[in-house]
């Protein structure tokens, strides 16, 4: 004997499975937020260990001393400069070096010619392939006159730095 009941407890099951369904669905969706903005916090962290090294790097020791770094872009010295920068970068509280890599151009003014310049200062290693997330970090320099490379009048110099984890 089978009467009209059972369907109306089978049409009820139904509508109480779409609702519980909808509602996993929305619980679900709201609590994995993702946001786009996230996706950069590496290189924005990437770009400032740059900057800070080389702020780090352009501070004297003690007062009326020249930095570090005006001493190794004033006399061209992009071996000191690349072995200073990439050990600061990837020095690390673990012990375990990062595996950060880098290249370097200076800009300058050409007072003889009166041209803007740029020179590669420290050029990439073998591990650059160009799809590479690199982060692009630059100082400013004041160099004294009389510099063997940029000219015999003092001068600001720009230093840029192209920094990329490998």
């Amino acid at each position: 004997m089978v009467n009209d009941a059972g369907q109306l407890y089978t049409m009820e099951g139904v509508a109480a499975g779409i609702i519980m369904l909808l509602t996993a669905y929305i619980v679900v969706s709201t609590t994995s937020v993702y946001t786009t903005g996230d996706t950069h916090i590496p290189d924005m962290q990437l770009e400032q260990l740059g900057s800070d090294v080389l702020a780090m790097m352009d501070t004297p020791d003690t007062n009326g001393m020249k930095s570090a770094l005006e001493i190794f872009v004033n006399t061209g010295n992009s071996t000191d400069f690349n072995n200073t920068f990439l050990s600061c970068c990837n020095a690390t509280t673990s012990g375990k070096p990062d595996n950060l890599h880098m290249s370097a151009n200076v800009t300058y003014r050409d007072a003889n010619t009166n041209v803007i310049t740029e020179h590669l200062f420290v050029a990439p290693d073998n591990t650059w392939t160009g799809r590479e997330s690199a982060v692009r970090v630059t100082r400013w320099v004041q160099l004294p006159s009389g510099s063997p490379n940029y000219g015999s009048r003092a001068q600001v110099v720009l230093v840029e730095v192209l920094l990329w984890r490998a």
